[in-house]
């Protein structure tokens, strides 16, 4: 089973809100998912972005793949750098 980091939409009629969610990769982008690791508001000025980096992080070393918008979240709230430092630890 394939399991990625992707965002799932809430919110009403043009305006969108996203939770960060754990799913199979398989699974519809509204459809079941495994765990909720965090939310983003991008009405917001400027867009909010909420996530619990504990859960995120170990899900990454579990080979969790994040999408392309989730890995530019992850990057600019910095659990991506955490993460690829840790990786570098484990190899050294």
């Amino acid at each position: 089973m394939a399991v990625h980091l992707r965002l799932t939409r809430m919110g009403r009629h043009k305006r969108p809100f996203y939770r960060v969610v754990v799913v199979d990769s398989r699974a519809r982008r509204d459809g079941k998912y495994i765990e909720i690791v965090g939310t983003h508001d991008p009405l917001k000025d400027p867009a909010v972005t909420n996530l619990k980096s504990d859960r995120v992080l170990d899900w990454l070393h579990k080979g969790a793949q994040p999408s392309v918008t989730v890995r530019t979240l992850l990057r600019r709230s910095g659990i991506l750098k955490t993460f690829e430092e840790s990786k570098k630890k484990a190899n050294a």
